[in-house]
């Protein structure tokens, strides 16, 4: 039978939850078909066969596995019953035809009165035998608990995380099914919110100095809301794999990017005008809208300051020779960045289809790892909530990223005139180890010449 390993669906993929089996088990599959839903840090994937055979699932839905670990096997039809069928007869035909040709077996009663003396040497040879089936039984059932040697179970992630945190895996208390210590465990007990196992079996023993002790404590906390710091009872949500993602790398930006933020005001009525002509010229074709003009303009600037489509990397300048460009989507339970792949050299109207599909694979669902991978460069628009100026957070290891605010009529000085024209702040974050003020400041100027003549996106 060959194993079916937890597959890396993305390039930053540590380990994945198995959401749902699509296939139950002893089912005949095929070559391509979808076995499993798997959950990863970036978006829920299917998983297809590989082979032709009888699925035998090992793994069960919600379990969470390392990349590599084994979560089913497929085997050919006739391997089931004509490989473990027989083998567990043979082996129960093996042992009663040894007990069956051992006539001490059951004299083993009487032996230790009168022949413990006659036949010292006899008793050590037999005594092996019922000692090596004995053994052989709870090996069996000690292999799937997960335990080796007395060891805690815990996934090989969790593990390793513990090791380098100096974390005792004997002291934590596993989330993931039978008790299993996960990765989240570790990372809980890294920030010291972590329950100990330990703590579960001291709470009935010291019942008569620290019961005491503990009431104190308790009668001082308010019940429910009625005290003037009580909060009431809280809910308490896991993190999905995405969310857990997200703010671990805004987290990671933080605490590693020194950033700094620009800001311009963009004149934006030759871009209004511009977009009712499209509109009209697209039929029922989707027209660009104001945020696709803002990705065409951005791209178009990043293949004149390469630093600002580059990253900072051990010590060290990477300049990315394609112009991919994330563009933020809300999604159900998190921020997603869909990726516009060589944005500089496709068209308006190719960047609107593709980006509309983008997120609405988003709002479904059904985006995928390769479409959220290979950014280069993001924008992020709050604009259409209202919102006039956001300083977003760097998606690392990107070089910036450039916040879109609402577009609102306002009072400008045209021609020594006072006038009434569309208006739009864009903000610019940037790694100051990569993008300097200067080269920052020319490249966001780039970006608002191109939006206030944008007939340039168009060639």
């Amino acid at each position: 039978m060959a194993d079916v390993s937890m597959p890396r669906l993305s390039d930053s993929m540590e380990e994945g939850t198995i959401l749902k089996w699509l296939k139950s088990d002893g089912d005949e599959v095929k070559r391509g078909d979808e076995l499993v839903e798997i959950e990863t840090d970036k978006a829920n994937m299917t998983y297809e066969a590989d082979q032709d055979g009888v699925l035998a699932i090992t793994a069960s839905e919600g379990d969470t596995l390392a990349v590599g670990e084994k979560i089913a096997s497929i085997g050919e039809a006739a391997e089931q019953p004509a490989a473990e069928q027989p083998a567990a007869e043979s082996e129960d035909e093996e042992r009663r035809s040894e007990e069956e040709h051992e006539p001490e077996a059951p004299s083993e009663e009487p032996e230790p009165e009168p022949e413990a003396e006659e036949q010292p040497a006899a008793e050590p040879e037999r005594e092996p035998e019922p000692q090596a089936v004995g053994e052989s039984e709870p090996a069996a059932e000690e292999e799937p608990s997960g335990e080796d040697d007395g060891r805690p179970k815990a996934s090989p992630v969790a593990r390793r995380m513990a090791r380098e945190l100096g974390l005792e895996l004997a002291g934590l208390e596993g989330t993931g099914p039978g008790g299993r210590i996960v990765k989240a465990d570790v990372e809980a007990a890294s920030s010291g919110t972590a329950p100990e196992r330990a703590a579960a079996p001291a709470e009935p023993e010291p019942e008569p100095a620290q019961a005491a002790a503990a009431e104190q404590p308790a009668r001082a906390r308010p019940a429910g809301g009625d005290g003037q710091t009580g909060r009431g009872e809280s809910e308490v949500q896991e993190l999905t794999r995405l969310q857990q993602t997200v703010a671990r790398r805004m987290a990671e930006s933080k605490a590693t990017a020194p950033d700094f933020v620009l800001y311009v005001d963009v004149d934006m009525e030759e871009a209004v005008e511009l977009r009712k002509r499209l509109k009209a010229a697209a039929g029922d074709r989707p027209a660009p809208s104001f945020n696709d003009l803002v990705v065409k303009a951005a791209a178009l600037a990043l293949t004149e300051f390469p630093r600002a489509n580059g990253s900072y990397r051990d010590a060290k300048f990477e300049l990315y020779p394609r112009v991919n460009v994330g563009v933020a989507v809300a999604g159900q339970d998190a921020l997603v960045v869909p990726t516009v792949f060589d944005a500089d050299r496709k068209s308006l109207g190719e960047i609107a289809r593709q980006t509309r599909a983008l997120a609405e694979k988003v709002r479904e669902g059904s985006i995928t790892p390769p479409e959220l991978s290979g950014g280069t460069f993001t924008v992020s628009n709050l604009g259409m909530y209202g919102i006039d100026r956001i300083v977003a957070v760097i998606n690392p290891p990107q070089a910036a990223i450039l916040g879109v605010g609402a577009m609102r009529p306002q009072p400008a000085v045209v021609d020594g005139e006072v006038t009434v024209r569309t208006r739009m702040t864009l903000t610019l974050t940037c790694d100051h180890r990569i993008l300097y003020g200067a080269d920052a400041a020319e490249f966001l100027a780039r970006i608002r010449e191109r939006l206030e003549n944008p007939l340039s996106l168009a060639l």
